[in-house]
Parts: C-alpha cells; sequence; structure tokens
C-alpha cells in the first residue's frame, strides 16, 4: 500500500539531492582548495565531501531503524566523508548515497515515522521523522554554502539553481 508521507518526504529528499547534484555540475573547475573570501571558510573541496555526510546521515537513521534488511549498508561506514574530494568522486559518491536512501525509504510505513531512534545525543531517542528532517536540513544548508561558493567564485546562479519549480 502506497504510504503518502514516506513518499512525499523521499520526493523532497531526491529534489534537494538533484539541485545538488546540479550545482556541482555547474561549479567551475577550480582547485579543490580555493577557499571563498569570507572568515572562516573551508575549502571547496571539503564541502564536496561535507555533502556526502549530510547523505550518509539519512543512511545511518535508515539503518537503525532497519538494521535486519539493511544490513549492508554497514560498508556505507567505511567511505569517507568530510573530506577533500572532486566532483567525480562526489557525484558517484551521491548517486550511491541517494539509491541506498530510495531503498532504505521504500520500506517504511507512514507511521514508523513516529518511531523513537536513539540517537549519541538523544540516547532516549528522537522520532525518526525529526532525524530525517535535521538530514534534510544539514542537506538543504549545504547546498545553500556550495551555491555561495558558486557565486563568489563568479558564477551566475540563483534561485532556479536551488529550488525546483513545480508546474512549469
Amino acid at each position: 500500500m502506497p504510504q503518502p508521507l514516506c513518499s512525499a518526504l523521499l520526493e523532497k529528499i531526491r529534489e534537494e539531492i538533484e539541485r545538488s547534484t546540479h550545482l556541482l555540475d555547474v561549479l567551475p573547475e577550480i582547485p579543490l582548495d580555493w577557499t571563498p573570501p569570507i572568515p572562516d571558510a573551508r575549502p571547496v573541496g571539503w564541502l564536496m565531501g561535507h555533502l556526502l555526510e549530510s547523505l550518509a546521515g539519512f543512511c545511518a537513521v535508515l539503518y537503525a531503524v532497519r538494521p535486519k534488511e539493511l544490513a549492508h549498508f554497514e560498508y556505507l561506514k567505511s567511505l569517507p566523508v568530510n573530506h577533500r574530494c572532486g566532483t567525480e568522486e562526489a557525484r558517484r559518491r551521491i548517486e550511491e548515497y541517494a539509491a541506498c536512501i530510495d531503498e532504505g525509504m521504500a520500506l517504511l510505513q507512514d507511521s514508523d515515522l513516529a518511531c523513537r531512534v536513539p540517537t549519541v545525543f538523544v540516547p532516549d531517542g528522537e522520532p525518526l521523522l525529526t532525524l530525517l528532517l535535521g538530514n534534510l536540513e544539514h542537506l538543504i544548508n549545504h547546498k545553500y554554502q556550495l551555491l555561495i561558493y558558486l557565486k563568489l567564485a563568479g558564477v551566475k546562479a540563483g534561485t532556479r539553481d536551488l529550488y525546483q519549480f513545480r508546474g512549469q
């Protein structure tokens, strides 16, 4: 039976992944160590590796809810995140995480969104929906950070690069 809430959430996650990948596609050929001229900025290569951490967070939460069905996700823990990486590695790994997110979300029922999942920060657990939304927020924030980097690198990018406009 279709799960409308899980389906809607997955659609939004996919949209943010697609827009993040789009921003990587318009990233000019700049050195991975290039850092925008703003205080406390990190190099662009690190930002691409951090996008991977954002996606890995979804997989970790889904694994925590369905460890038996997603036991093969264990290998994801060995993959580097928060590391200096280039656009090709970032794209390839984003695709890999996106496939895992699709697989994990397909196992969920809407009622699962209320189940409490223990975390390092909240041992008694937080609702699955809260954790998934937190990971979505993380991805969206760094997608926006990538847009800022693009602008500071001289790329003409804007709202249409950030959002998917429905019905147009």
